[in-house]
């Protein structure tokens, strides 16, 4: 994949899904940099870690400029944060809305933002946004989390087209159902089988990263049966 010595930053590395794809990167030679709100003591080796409030625009700033000091820059950034909440729109409470809102488009906004110019600066850069299959595909009963994903969605492409001919590349990954322990606690009566292996999601993100993707620009890639 040619990413060996890269300093590939993964926003969310320490959680569920972080569990497979961090080691991912690391077995693939990047210098990995894991952020999140909570980080475990002792990061193994080839990985470090920064902590942040992935919601709040000056934690975020502060996060990004400690990572360029410590690692002396960024070549790729990957949003695995996210949330999930069942609930009709009409019975969706505001505070939760905006927690949606907050987890699964604001911090991927504040992240890419404080990203970008670092990496325009040194024309090359890779952002991956784990998107969700529903932000296309739509099904009732998850009003503010199937919205807040198209946003991100939206927000993928957008960014794409802004960035166009910089060097730096902005993509998005639709997975179904991703089988994590969480996942099969909340739906013990459902067939993990049919769901997305993290394993999968980790080499897709592994290419994403790659010079081989350097001319994806702007993709929203499903994963996973429907």
């Amino acid at each position: 994949m040619g990413l060996e010595g890269k300093v590939v930053l993964i926003v969310g590395g320490a959680g569920a899904l972080g569990h497979t794809v961090t080691p991912a990167f690391v077995k693939a030679g990047a210098r990995v940099v894991v952020m999140g709100r909570e980080i475990p003591r002792g990061q193994p080796a080839g990985q470090i870690a920064v902590a942040a409030d992935v919601t709040d625009e000056r934690s975020v700033q502060r996060a990004i400029a400690e990572v360029i000091q410590q690692a002396g820059r960024i070549d790729c950034a990957i949003n695995l944060v996210g949330g999930f909440t069942l609930g009709r729109l009409v019975d969706t409470e505001a505070s939760l809305w905006q927690k949606m809102l907050s987890l699964n488009l604001t911090a991927a906004f504040l992240v890419s933002r404080a990203v970008v110019s670092h990496m325009v600066e040194r024309g090359h850069g890779r952002i991956v946004h784990m998107v969700a299959r529903a932000a296309l595909e739509p099904f009732p009963g998850a009003a503010a989390y199937i919205v807040a994903k198209s946003g991100l969605a939206t927000l993928v492409r957008v960014l794409a087209m802004e960035l166009a001919g910089t060097g730096v590349t902005v993509n998005g990954i639709l997975p179904t159902t991703i089988d994590t322990p969480a996942n099969r606690k909340s739906m013990p009566d459902t067939d993990p089988s049919k769901w997305v292996k993290p394993e999968s999601i980790a080499r897709l993100l592994l290419f994403l990263s790659s010079e081989d993707a350097g001319e994806l620009n702007g993709a929203l890639i499903p994963i996973g049966s429907a």
